[in-house]
């Protein structure tokens, strides 16, 4: 296990803004994080499994919706909390995260850590194009991503420098 820093966007481009981790990730590749691996995601749990190894720190960007909801207001989760958000789906994909994140403890298949930031958002109906308060919110978003990617590179160099961690 030598992890990498995966950064994730999970969302449909054709649902408003259930597209805003995809935004995430197109914003990144304009001015990459390092070597950080970009990966698109429309959130099926066998693919999402497919993008990590045990070793990796993952950052995973989506859209969240809430009740009541504040659009644009963005959020960070660890994923043991999303996972309890299993109990109780709200997503626009077919399975949520959390149901992704269960069937990955199950499976052995965690990586060594992950951080959700997710942005509310306010118009999942049919369209492309984010609405104006996720639009706002996207620049702070992808913000709080590139600091968890920062994070990452110092939680895996710092790993890699302790007796008996795996290289």
């Amino acid at each position: 296990m030598t992890g990498r820093v995966v950064v994730i966007g999970v969302g449909n481009p054709f649902r408003r803004d259930d597209g805003a981790g995809l935004a995430v990730i197109r914003a990144l590749r304009a001015n990459p994080p390092r070597q950080a691996l970009l990966a698109e995601s429309d959130g099926e749990p066998g693919r999402m499994l497919e993008l990590w190894d045990r070793g990796d720190f993952v950052v995973v960007a989506d859209a969240v919706h809430a009740h009541p909801g504040c659009p644009g207001r963005l959020h960070t989760l660890s994923a043991q909390r999303t996972t309890e958000f299993a109990e109780r789906p709200a997503s626009s994909h077919a399975l949520g995260l959390g149901e992704t994140f269960a069937l990955a403890s199950a499976l052995d298949r965690m990586p060594r850590e992950v951080t959700v930031h997710a942005v509310e958002g306010d118009d999942f109906g049919l369209g492309r194009g984010l609405s104006a308060p996720v639009a706002a919110a996207l620049p702070g978003l992808v913000g709080m991503v590139l600091e968890s990617v920062g994070r990452g590179y110092d939680s895996l160099a710092g790993a890699a420098g302790s007796p008996g961690s795996p290289r």
